[in-house]
């Protein structure tokens, strides 16, 4: 007969450093009473090494069964995600000055490159005439009056657009770029949660 019930979650994802021991508690959240818990967080669950790289998948039956191995009592009750992955951080390189400035110089000119060329396929320039001819009734080949404040205003809009004013965030609504990453990055997860969790693929019929 069960003795005790704990409650665990899994956490999508957690940070270590290499060589490291996981504990069941770095991983999940467990919930119960206190003594029981206490014990069961500091189980071992994981030997970080370096044939592991950067990721690691912890899987939920590896921990029911690390607790099962414990107290065989317990009665585990399992909400949320059923894998955990473990990003293995290693120290950083000293950033390289000159790579920096290369990509930024490639960034800044494709960026003004492709503006420019979406601007001269939609015929930007006469629009401006146009326009600068339809409010004066006088042609000019260069209405700066349109093309300044035209100008300040696409700069301005790319600013709320993306919804940062370099480091700083201007409301708390994500921008369409940051809605975009966390699809990838869930995108990315799931492909990780198969590829590198080993008890997602089993193999019948062929030798060990």
């Amino acid at each position: 007969m069960k003795e005790d019930t704990i409650y665990l979650r899994m956490r999508l994802r957690v940070q270590t450093k290499p060589d490291s021991i996981i504990k069941i508690g770095d991983i999940t959240q467990v919930i119960g009473p206190e003594n029981i818990v206490n014990q069961i967080q500091s189980l071992s669950l994981y030997q970080i090494s370096k044939s592991d790289k950067n990721i690691v998948v912890i899987d939920l039956m590896h921990i029911i069964n690390t607790i099962q191995s414990f107290n065989s009592a317990i009665d585990i009750q399992t909400i949320g995600p059923t894998q955990t992955i473990i990003d293995v951080i290693y120290k950083p390189k000293k950033p390289n000055i000159g790579f920096i400035i290369l990509v930024w110089l490639l960034l800044f000119i494709g960026s003004a490159i492709t503006i420019m060329n979406f601007h001269e396929d939609v015929s930007m320039q006469q629009v401006h005439q146009k326009l600068y001819y339809i409010i004066t009734g006088e042609e000019l080949i260069k209405p700066l009056l349109l093309q300044i404040p035209y100008s300040l205003g696409l700069g301005i809009g790319m600013i709320l657009f993306f919804n940062h004013l370099f480091k700083k965030r201007i409301n708390e609504e994500p921008s369409p770029l940051e809605v975009e990453m966390f699809k990838y990055q869930q995108d990315l997860d799931q492909y990780v949660i198969i590829k590198e969790n080993k008890e997602t693929v089993k193999r019948v019929g062929h030798d060990p």
